[in-house]
């Protein structure tokens, strides 16, 4: 059993990036499955696909590499705890690492990324960091 199954995604994205997989295969969920699709859509993996029905269903998604086969992020951090959540209003969004970075909120609204709540007027939680 996972007490925190959006650090549990991180952590096997990080670790299979480094090791240089191709793949990583992980329970679904529609959180984990919005994050991963975030993450596709801004550029740091390839693509995200959901398999298999019912209980059985799985999450693959394909990791993105460089010309040297370095993954396409530096870091990928986890912002809220299930102990400590971090939660931002839109005015105190700010862009992370010059633009280049990005967090992931889960709002009122939906998750989306920090440009995509502060353009929308919305706060929420702050899910994690990358860069």
């Amino acid at each position: 059993m996972l007490n925190d199954p959006i650090a549990d995604l991180l952590t096997r994205i990080r670790n299979a990036a480094h090791a240089g997989h191709e793949t990583v295969c992980l329970a679904h969920s529609k959180m984990k499955e919005s994050i991963a699709r975030l993450l596709a859509r801004e550029g740091f993996v390839t693509d995200v696909e959901a398999v298999g029905e019912g209980v059985r269903r799985q999450l693959v998604i394909t990791l993105k590499y460089t010309s040297a086969r370095k993954p396409v992020f530096t870091e990928l951090a986890r912002a809220s705890t299930p102990g400590r959540r971090v939660y931002r209003a839109h005015k105190e969004l700010k862009p992370l690492r010059q633009g280049v970075g990005l967090s992931i909120l889960s709002t009122p609204k939906g998750v989306m990324t920090d440009a995509d709540a502060r353009s929308q007027g919305v706060g929420g939680e702050v899910l994690c960091t990358m860069w």
